[in-house]
């Protein structure tokens, strides 16, 4: 007579443990896997970073950023200005930075701008001297051809601020400005020109108080001797406070650029100075001397 065949089973918790062991077996390998792809991709991002900016900088024109307007091209650079402001009524304000910082062009067609607070010096009334808001700025690039082609560029901005600057010298609310900004060579000259309006981030109380400033900055430039930039700016706003009808402020800017001038390899370096003298009635101060320093890169 033959024996019965003997059953054998798996205790449940036993096959459980197995399954998840050949899980974990399978799925690490994969994890490992992606964890070592995402790392190389970090590290091929940093290396690649500088042929990347050149690669998008060729595909525009090669012009020097001028004194006030924000050009349309994308930049990379570190810049510092400083501004002496006077008035007919005898308020001088030396202004320390003016809102300028680190430019850096992180992906294709895009460009981001961490200014630093300026500093704000008075000669009259004591005791107003302190830093204004925190700038910042995104550009993305939306039309270009180098001068070989075509010699022109479109770009958006956005622009905006934290209010973290004192009560003289800061606005009390995030500001928040949209800019379009073009620009077209010819030759050896060259005309960029940004249009923006500024919102601030508050109720109807800090619009009626601030009002809503449109700007238009246009610059005419040309490029001789290889280094040197001669240009000229208008700066003209537009702005209305609560129900007024507005007024018109209008800024004539002469002024000449130095650059880039080669320090080694990548690094270069632009400076300018420009004088700023108002046309119009209305006006936020009666003259200014620009200075400007940068180092692009």
């Amino acid at each position: 007579m033959k024996k019965p065949a003997t059953s054998f089973s798996i205790p449940r918790a036993v096959y459980s443990t197995i399954v998840v062991a050949v899980a974990l077996a399978v799925a690490t390998p994969c994890r490992a896997q992606s964890s070592s792809s995402f790392g190389s991709a970090i590290e091929d991002y940093f290396l690649n970073w500088f042929p990347r900016v050149t690669q998008i900088q060729n595909e525009q024109p090669h012009w020097v950023t001028p004194l006030v307007t924000v050009t349309p091209r994308l930049e990379e650079e570190v810049r510092y200005d400083q501004l002496f402001e006077s008035s007919k009524n005898g308020v001088a304000t030396d202004n320390f930075g003016n809102g300028k910082g680190l430019e850096l062009i992180p992906f294709q067609a895009t460009e981001i701008i961490v200014g630093m607070p300026a500093f704000l010096n008075r000669n009259t009334p004591k005791n107003t001297d302190g830093f204004g808001d925190w700038p910042f700025l995104v550009k993305v690039r939306l039309l270009s051809s180098n001068e070989e082609h075509d010699n022109y560029i479109v770009t958006a901005f956005m622009g905006f601020s934290v209010p973290t600057g004192s009560n003289t010298n800061g606005n009390g609310h995030g500001l928040f400005t949209p800019t379009l900004a073009a620009g077209k060579g010819f030759g050896d000259f060259d005309v960029q020109s940004t249009i923006g309006v500024t919102f601030a981030a508050g109720g109807h109380d800090t619009l009626d108080r601030l009002g809503m400033p449109v700007a238009w900055n246009t610059t005419f430039q040309y490029h001789i001797c290889k280094y040197f930039w001669p240009e000229f700016e208008t700066n003209y706003t537009w702005q209305s406070y609560g129900g007024d009808t507005g007024h018109s402020t209008l800024y004539l800017t002469p002024g000449i650029l130095i650059g880039r001038i080669p320090i080694h390899d990548r690094v270069g370096l632009t400076f300018g100075a420009g004088y700023q003298v108002a046309v119009t009635y209305h006006e936020k101060y009666n003259h200014n001397v620009i200075l400007t320093a940068r180092i692009p890169f």
